[in-house]
């Protein structure tokens, strides 16, 4: 119950159309004739044709020096759009036992991401590869460690009914969703449908998800010429923007990813994960994985596909020893059995640099 009136409030806070709301809060009465809570209501309580509602375009800023978001022609960003999947980005309703929601494994704290290692889903069993952080996702070209999507809204479909995760069907939402007074009315006012199907849900979250932006932090401040980094930190940045660190290779950019599938030498063959080439089916691509973004680092962790990496240290000491040759190895390793050679200093002074990506208003948002 405490769940449904926050959806109420704040459906009545972030919803256009207030008359409406007003005028079917004092005609409720389900036994009218004809009753369809999407319908326009009449004085006399009797519902009319299908109301059309005015979506308001949702005012999306793109932050100094990012690119332009491709956003789908057929998902154009609402304000109605983006409450509707905020709520349904929270809501357990979509799994099976509504007892699981996409923020339970991507959480605001942990810069929408899981801090175990693995997810666990409904049935309690656990997934094999760590959950991915949600910071400027607007901007992924593709979608899951493996990439197996392509858009945020083909993404979606994919938890609610991996039996590993929300264990769920589309047809079990669809019948939830449809018989929730609530959630008819919010899709009403932000698509125009009087059916709740699994597109719209997907358009919905995907919309939320595409205003889970990240560009106030340290670093940026910095960029912006508002305040100064510590001695430690310019010399971070100078590391990570070198061949010294050669970091900057992969991780550039203001995005700090370059939307690309990479073998940054976790392992030796033959790979437990196959990584792209499970969806490819191609040799060449065994034992490479999207390369995620940096910012927000310092919250994100555990660290890599698997989460074999608790902390930046970890992170930090694997390219500094080298890593692991294999025969897909990117050309970008140049230091396979060399390592960086980093000293304990340069080492801590890299790490600072990367917590100045974290942003805290977006993980207090």
């Amino acid at each position: 119950m405490k769940f449904k009136s926050s959806v109420i409030i704040i459906c009545i806070l972030f919803i256009s159309c207030q008359k409406d709301l007003e005028l079917i809060q004092g005609c409720t009465d389900k036994n009218a004739i004809n009753y369809n809570p999407l319908a326009n209501i009449n004085q006399d309580c009797r519902y009319d044709t299908l109301k059309i509602y005015q979506t308001t375009p949702y005012n999306l800023i793109v932050p100094d020096g990012f690119p332009d978001m491709n956003i789908p022609n057929d998902n154009p960003m609402t304000v109605e759009g983006v409450a509707l999947g905020e709520l349904l980005f929270h809501d357990p309703v979509l799994s099976a036992n509504n007892t699981q929601s996409c923020a339970s494994c991507h959480i605001n704290s942990n810069a929408f991401s899981d801090p175990n290692q693995f997810s666990i889903g409904i049935d309690g069993f656990s997934g094999f590869r760590n959950a991915s952080t949600l910071t400027n996702v607007g901007w992924n070209n593709f979608l899951n460690w493996d990439g197996s999507a392509i858009s945020l809204e083909e993404q979606a479909f994919e938890p609610i009914r991996n039996h590993l995760e929300m264990n769920n069907t589309w047809s079990n939402v669809e019948n939830d969703l449809n018989n929730d007074s609530v959630y008819l009315n919010l899709f009403r006012r932000a698509f125009n449908i009087n059916y709740i199907d699994s597109n719209s849900v997907v358009k919905a979250l995907a919309q939320y998800e595409r205003t889970l932006i990240s560009a106030n932090s340290k670093y940026d401040q910095y960029i912006r010429q508002q305040i100064q980094l510590s001695p430690s930190e310019l010399n971070g940045y100078v590391i990570f923007n070198s061949e010294k660190g050669d970091c900057f290779h992969c991780h550039g950019t203001n995005l700090f990813m370059n939307n690309e599938f990479n073998n940054n030498g976790l392992d030796i063959e033959p790979f437990i994960d196959l990584g792209l080439a499970n969806i490819t089916d191609n040799e060449n691509d065994k034992g490479k994985f999207k390369t995620p973004t940096l910012r927000n680092i310092e919250y994100s962790a555990p660290y890599m596909h698997d989460g074999r990496f608790s902390t930046l240290e970890q992170v930090v000491e694997h390219y500094n020893n080298g890593g692991n040759y294999s025969t897909t190895i990117d050309p970008l390793m140049k230091n396979i059995g060399i390592g960086l050679q980093l000293t304990n200093q340069e080492k801590n002074d890299l790490i600072a640099f990367l917590k100045t990506l974290s942003d805290d208003d977006f993980l207090n948002r």
